[in-house]
């Protein structure tokens, strides 16, 4: 469900992935924010391949009126440490899974951060969550975004509701 408000034209979430191999796990996150008309960017950034790009798009992020930045990255997952250790904005990291070690290295280097320097962490390709949890951040100062979280769980409930009806309808044999 979408609830109507005016459109802008700053994005307010900066999404930024280690490579366009993770654009695919972010789909559903971006389709969300998209249907709900939360202004967001995306972009290509390396930690290691274009270091000096990254900072500096962390630096101006505040000022360009960015209140939260996701970065997806798989193996080393260095992109959020990197771009959180330049802003003060929230960073909400998502590991992706990938390489020899299936997203374990990815998971660990986003969770295991130096104190002082902050990421938040969803699950293993979770970018649907980061995307509901940068939306919740941006509902503590608009609360036009709380009410689009409160629908979309409402039908979130009614879809289990459903689907529990039909299963006590038909038992559990039945598809």
């Amino acid at each position: 469900m979408k609830i109507p408000r005016e459109p802008k034209t700053t994005p307010l979430i900066g999404v930024v992935v280690g490579s366009d191999s993770d654009l695919p796990v972010m789909k559903s996150g971006l389709e969300i924010l998209e249907r709900w008309e939360v202004p967001f960017e995306v972009r290509i950034l390396s930690a290691h391949r274009t270091p000096s790009v990254a900072a500096d798009y962390a630096k101006n992020a505040k000022e360009r009126g960015l209140k939260v930045i996701i970065a997806a990255a798989g193996m080393a997952a260095h992109l959020p440490g990197v771009l959180a250790a330049y802003t003060t904005l929230p960073v909400i990291g998502v590991p992706i899974a990938s390489g020899q070690l299936g997203g374990m290295d990815a998971l660990y280097a986003i969770v295991q951060m130096p104190p002082g320097i902050p990421v938040a962490s969803v699950g293993l390709n979770a970018g649907k969550n980061a995307a509901l949890l940068a939306v919740e951040i941006l509902g503590l100062t608009d609360p036009l975004w709380q009410e689009q979280l409160k629908a979309y769980r409402e039908e979130q409930a009614k879809g289990v509701l459903d689907k529990d009806q039909r299963l006590r309808e038909s038992g559990w044999k039945e598809p």
